[in-house]
């Protein structure tokens, strides 16, 4: 069973993406690395070759920025970076602010090996946790999604989806597996000056510059107090990410009993957390 990762990144270091601890949170259990590196404006490509490991494949690639309703550029990078994979059964996406805690290798290879032959079996689904303003606060409610698909068979008529936050094939939703592993999301996790740098640039993504200056204020730094509801963490943060926490050099704190909800979204929320159950939940997926 052959097992390579793939991303795309681009102005790592402009937006400070912890794409060295994505890369390096599952480079020992994958194959093959394959990096498709867009055109930046910074170092990134030094940064990913600093890596200095042979699994890494680095793929050069320009960015068509004119592609950005709906955030299609991000979809088209990453097929590119799933179609410079050859010989894999299956292959490991990561964007470059999730990181895949090491408590978590062997149950990812167990469960490779274990769907392998099961071809009605076309990707592998993740839990998330989403970081929010510092390392010790994760999104609870319904602003974030709790799953997605992130490894996916090497069948190339299978493609990124809309904003690369998950796959089709044909159009059609994939068949999946859930597995005991979970996705640390850290793209709400930076000093606010680079949060705000990195959301003024995400919008244009997906909307023209009309757009971006009449509905994303102008600020020096990201108001993170915009947040409807968080929780403690209680857990530990992957080994890669040690430094990467040393560093936080902003203060950050939440009264998790604050809650901003519209009278229908505390409902949902509150039935979520007594039985487990998130209702009208969107799933770009069909669980088998």
């Amino acid at each position: 069973m052959k097992l390579v990762g793939f991303t795309i990144v681009r102005n790592a270091l402009k937006y400070d993406y912890p794409i060295v601890e994505s890369i390096l949170s599952i480079l020992p259990i994958v194959d093959e690395y394959v990096v498709a590196v867009g055109n930046s404006e910074d170092e990134t490509r030094k940064l990913i070759e600093s890596i200095a490991s042979p699994k890494i494949k680095i793929v050069d690639t320009v960015w068509d920025d004119r592609l950005r309703e709906g955030g299609r550029v991000l979809a088209e990078e990453t097929n590119k970076a799933f179609d410079a994979i050859t010989n894999a059964d299956w292959c490991f996406y990561l964007q470059g602010d999730e990181v895949i805690h090491e408590k978590y290798h062997s149950e990812i290879v167990a469960s490779c090996e274990k769907y392998a032959a099961h071809k009605e079996v076309e990707g592998l689904l993740l839990s998330y946790e989403h970081f929010y303003g510092s390392y010790d606060y994760v999104g609870d409610s319904r602003t974030w999604y709790r799953n997605e698909i992130r490894i996916i068979r090497n069948d190339k008529s299978i493609r990124s989806y809309r904003d690369a936050q998950g796959f089709r094939k044909n159009g059609q939703k994939l068949k999946v597996k859930t597995i005991g592993a979970c996705v640390f999301h850290y793209g709400w996790v930076k000093d606010p000056r680079f949060q705000q740098a990195k959301q003024e640039n995400f919008h244009k993504m997906w909307h023209d510059d009309n757009w971006v200056k009449e509905n994303v204020a102008e600020a020096n730094a990201y108001d993170y107090s915009v947040i409807d509801s968080l929780q403690k963490f209680t857990g530990t943060h992957p080994q890669v990410m040690t430094e990467r926490l040393k560093r936080m050099n902003w203060n950050f704190s939440w009264d998790v009993s604050k809650k901003k909800f519209k009278l229908k979204d505390w409902l949902l929320y509150t039935i979520e957390k007594r039985t487990g159950v998130r209702l009208f939940e969107y799933k770009n997926y069909e669980v088998l």
